[in-house]
This record gives C-alpha cells, structure tokens and sequence, in this order.
C-alpha cells in the first residue's frame, strides 16, 4: 500500500505592497512568525513544507505552490496551506455572495487572492486527496463574509486582556477605505477573476458552473464571519492558541475536539470556526490534527 504523501504551504505576510493597495502596507507583527511555526508543525508531522514570507506572498507564486501540489497528489494524499494575514473584500460581480454581495480574498502581496480563486484551485485536486486550510485572518469563518464586528471596550476588552492581548488592538483586516480605493484602481483586474451570469434573455450564453471540488476540504479558521482575528506579539490570538491546543503532538484528538478545545481558550469576541466542503471523508474527521 502506497505510503501517503503530505506537501504544505505556510503563508505569512507582515506587510503588503503599497504600489497596489493605493499606498496602504498594511504592516502587522507576527504572521511571519505564524508561518514559521506552522511550517515547524508540518516538518514533524512528515510534510514537505513550503513557505512564502511577505514579499515571496504574491498572487503567482501561491498559486503555482497549490497547482503544483494539486498536479502531484491522488487520492490518500493530504495538502495543507495556513495563511496569516490580512482579509479583505471585492465586489461580488457574478452573484454568488447574496447576503452580503462582497466576495472574500487573501491580501497576497501584490494583490488579493478572491475566494473563487481559492475554490478553482480546491477544484483542481483529485479526488480523495485531504485538503486542510488553516485561516488566520479576519471574516474567515468560511473565508466567504464579511467582517461585521469587532471588540471595543468593557467585557470584549477585559477578557482580551486575560489572552496576553494589549491595549492597542490590531486586527488582521485591510480597511474599508483601503479596499475601496484599490478596488476602483484594480477594478477591471479584480472583476476579471469573477465570470460574470448571462444576463437573462441573452442568446448563446450560459451562467459560469461552478467547479467540482472532488477532493476533501476542511478549514480552521480564526474567527467568525461576522469577527476579526487579531494580530499579536508573538504569533496572532488564534495560532496562539492553536498551538498551546497542539502542544508539541501531545494533543490526541479528532478535528473537532481540537477546534473545541481551541474555541474554549477563546475571547466571545472571537470563534474559529470548522467549515468542511467538497467530498466527505469520514476517515480524515477522524484523524488527528496534521496526519499525513
């Protein structure tokens, strides 16, 4: 029996490229970090790790990591990619984000990477290769809201303070304004990425499908839609806490023991969630966190 082949990408951004976000940098402290230790984790569980540190973070080059990784797996295999970073939003041109009519993105470094981007690339993965994304950005639940809330004073800020959090809260989520202005510099770009519905009673057009994702996808992520993720000292709250669960491998569990005992360490003001898509496999839920 073929032995299971396990590749990772680890993704961490401190800072992204004013040139494309209208002069924002977007400077956070500790996602670099966040990566390497992800990266740490993947090397001693039997990945072959890569990881991409800010200015190696562009649009090209995680994307040919995940379609190379995509190229070279079958089924039994796994793919794990953490991304640390900033979340940001597009407009949702081809209507499949009715709630809230933004699609979601990974700020990359020289641009973002939408969520239809990021399912394309799920759907080129054969089927019954393991997929798991571990999130650690804002509006991240399903990496497919928007970020309506975040922790001001009193309560939320109290139990933050039991965390290690600081006064000056940082949260990985690229303004409103920001995304604005580089939306409207980068519009046809960005819209470009979305094939757009036929309109009704256009002759010889067809509304896009949506690709099949055949392998198994399963995402750990730093908080709810409707939340932020913060940044931190040493790592983000999330990976934090993550880390303190996974304790060296000493931690036995499934998937979700492990996200319930990563919820458990949490502020309210800020729930991973665990969100599956594509084919169900029985057998990855019940693995423990990062088996090859």
């Amino acid at each position: 029996m073929k032995k299971a082949t396990g590749l990772s990408l680890h993704i961490g951004l401190n800072a992204v490229d004013p040139a494309h976000y209208e002069g924002w940098s977007g400077p956070l402290g500790a996602c670099e970090a966040d990566a390497e230790d992800m990266e740490k984790i993947a090397s001693a569980r039997g990945f072959t790790p890569t990881i991409l540190r800010t200015a190696q973070a562009t649009r090209d080059s995680v994307a040919g990591v995940i379609k190379s990784a995509a190229h070279k797996l079958v089924k039994g295999d796994i793919f794990w990619v953490s991304y640390s970073g900033h979340g940001g939003q597009v407009p949702d041109i081809n209507g499949d984000e009715p709630d809230d009519l933004l699609d979601e993105t990974w700020c990359l470094f020289d641009g973002e990477l939408i969520d239809d981007e990021l399912y394309a690339l799920w759907a080129q993965f054969k089927p019954g290769v393991r997929i798991l994304a571990v999130s650690d950005s804002c509006h991240s639940g399903t990496v497919a809201k928007f970020a309506l809330s975040q922790p001001s004073g009193g309560p939320a800020r109290a139990a933050l303070s039991d965390f290690g959090v600081q006064d000056e809260l940082r949260f990985r989520i690229m303004p409103r304004e920001v995304a604005l202005r580089t939306y409207r510099a980068h519009a046809a770009f960005y819209d470009s990425l979305q094939p757009r519905k036929a309109r009704k009673g256009q002759k010889g057009a067809k509304a896009p499908a949506k690709p099949a994702v055949k392998a198994s996808v399963r995402l750990l992520s730093g908080c709810q839609d409707n939340q932020l993720s913060l940044d931190g000292t040493f790592n983000g709250l999330f990976t934090a806490q993550l880390l303190r669960v996974w304790n060296d491998g000493k931690f036995k569990g499934n998937y979700a023991a492990f996200h319930k005992a990563i919820v458990k360490r949490m502020p309210p003001t800020q729930t991973p969630n665990h969100f599956m898509t594509g084919a169900h496999d029985t057998a990855f839920d019940a693995q423990q966190p990062f088996a090859v």
